[in-house]
């Protein structure tokens, strides 16, 4: 048996690596490392983004890929297309007409190994270090993760109710030369807030001024509880939108499959930058997901996913309204899959989350959700991925917690 090297000698003495100044500015995921903590099914979390199992469609996505295999296996496991597969593209570009009434060519549809490389793409091709981009406030942590590798700097906006504030928006805007404002207006993460037609009208109207790019994130866009859509920034601001899409949240986010929608000219640059990258997004993948949505009925499916989300939610809800205290606030969301909760004041996330822990019970502080200070009174609480009996229990831990909390602050 050979002597264990020790690590001094394999680096010759020095520990010090000469990474990237770009590592010192990237934010770990905290997700992943809380989901690291939750992997004993002692623990009930609230605190992953991740779609309900029991309603991803395993049969049909099985009987999809032995369909596919089947007929054309070798093609499938070869090499493809950086763009993507075309009739996959297509449907895509025919289900934006169908469900927005906005037209969109397979041509500005790039595939994507989920709708998180998209966002490192968008940094890659607009962002040098020490560019100006805006953000929600609070805002998306997986962008901002990605969006950190450039070392940018970020402008956040005042998320209201109705969306961002269109006041602030306007004064940052005057004040910086914002490459993109990146934001997600249906079901927003971690909020839950969807924006109103006439907020994002505003919005269009504020930047139409300018030449800053809208990206448009809309994984949660085909999650409203109601089947309801909103106007989208693609159709509302011509020339200056860039949509990012996902079928993890519909089909499964095993599959790896996103895509962004882009004018022209973004859209040769995002190819360049996808094919050194990667080459091209998960051929397979796209194949079973192509042959599965012809098969299958994908507007029942989603409705069904919207029903069981719905009726999480709002039992969440319930029992907030039931067991917290009335000085705990939060928000009602109409899709997606988060509730976003500001607890009373003395009482801090970080503080909660610790203790609640200890309780077999994961939820997300809100501090990664921002990029200027802030989050230290709020948590994010995934309703999607847990039965109504553990949603029960854990928000009668929470609950708990908080009181606790607010009897002994300091404690």
């Amino acid at each position: 048996m050979s002597p264990q090297i020790p690590v001094e000698a394999k680096n010759n003495g020095k520990n010090e690596r000469n990474f990237a100044k770009r590592m010192a500015t990237t934010p770990k995921s905290c997700i992943r490392e809380i989901l690291k903590v939750t992997e004993s099914p002692s623990i009930i979390s609230f605190a992953g983004g991740l779609p309900n199992p029991s309603l991803i469609d395993v049969d049909g996505i099985s009987r999809a890929a032995a369909s596919v295999l089947k007929e054309d296996g070798r093609s499938v496991l070869q090499y493809s297309t950086t763009e993507g597969y075309l009739p996959l593209r297509q449907f895509i570009a025919d289900r934006y007409k169908k469900r927005l009434g906005i037209s969109v060519s397979p041509d500005e549809i790039l595939v994507t190994n989920g709708s998180q490389q998209c966002l490192d793409l968008l940094g890659k091709v607009f962002i040098n270090a020490g560019d100006h981009i805006g953000i929600e406030r609070p805002g998306y942590l997986g962008a901002i993760q990605a969006f950190s590798q450039y070392e940018p700097e970020f402008h956040p906006v005042t998320l209201r109710k109705d969306g961002p504030d269109p006041a602030m928006m306007a004064e940052v805007l005057e004040t910086y030369p914002l490459k993109f404002f990146y934001g997600v207006p249906n079901s927003q993460n971690p909020s839950g807030i969807t924006y109103t037609n006439d907020r994002r009208r505003e919005l269009a109207s504020i930047l139409n001024a300018g030449n800053t790019v809208f990206v448009e994130d809309d994984a949660y866009g085909e999650l409203n509880f109601s089947g309801k859509t909103s106007a989208s920034m693609w159709e509302l601001l011509p020339d200056q939108a860039i949509i990012t899409g996902s079928f993890s949240k519909i089909l499964a986010p095993g599959m790896r499959l996103g895509w962004v929608v882009a004018p022209p000219d973004i859209m040769e640059q995002l190819i360049i930058v996808k094919q050194a990258a990667d080459l091209h997004s998960n051929y397979l993948s796209q194949r079973i997901a192509y042959e599965y949505l012809r098969q299958q009925n994908i507007d029942d499916h989603i409705k069904k996913i919207r029903e069981a989300y719905h009726a999480q939610c709002q039992y969440m809800i319930g029992m907030i309204r039931e067991k917290f205290p009335d000085s705990v606030d939060y928000t009602e969301p109409e899709g997606g899959m988060f509730i976003w909760l500001t607890l009373p004041a003395g009482v801090l996330s970080t503080d909660v989350f610790d203790e609640a822990l200890k309780l077999d019970l994961a939820v997300l502080p809100g501090t990664p959700f921002y990029t200027d200070g802030g989050g230290n009174t709020n948590i994010r609480l995934n309703f999607s991925n847990s039965s109504e009996q553990k949603i029960r229990t854990g928000m009668e831990r929470l609950a708990g917690v908080i009181s606790s909390m607010m009897d002994n602050p300091g404690s």
